[in-house]
């Protein structure tokens, strides 16, 4: 099973040097147990581009699609046995970047 832990901030790269190194570790466990499939941090949401192209003429908005304190600045997609499992993993994250995070499943 699939998972993306998305990681909720209200700015975007704040992580200390501290809570830098303890997600480097919990990257590091990730991928040693067979867990890793990719992770970034993202840009803040004021340097978004919301396009649509389902019109003839397409749209390109510079800004969030949506307009929030809180936001997701970062994630990671990994591979587990199970939802439990899953849980399990994305609070390890949560707790190595002091951050909440919110875990969705593929579907």
């Amino acid at each position: 099973m699939k998972f993306l832990i998305n990681v909720i901030d209200t700015a975007s790269g704040t992580g200390t040097a501290a809570e830098m190194a303890d997600v480097d570790e919990f990257n590091a466990m990730l991928k040693e147990d067979g867990h890793w499939i990719i992770a970034a941090g993202l840009c803040a949401p004021a340097d978004n581009v919301v396009i649509d192209g389902r019109l003839a003429e397409p749209s390109h908005e510079e800004g969030p699609l949506h307009d929030t304190a809180e936001f997701v600045s970062g994630f990671w997609l990994i591979k587990a046995e199970s939802k439990d499992a899953a849980i399990k993993l994305a609070t390890q994250g949560s707790r190595a970047c002091n951050r909440k995070v919110e875990l969705r499943e593929f579907l």
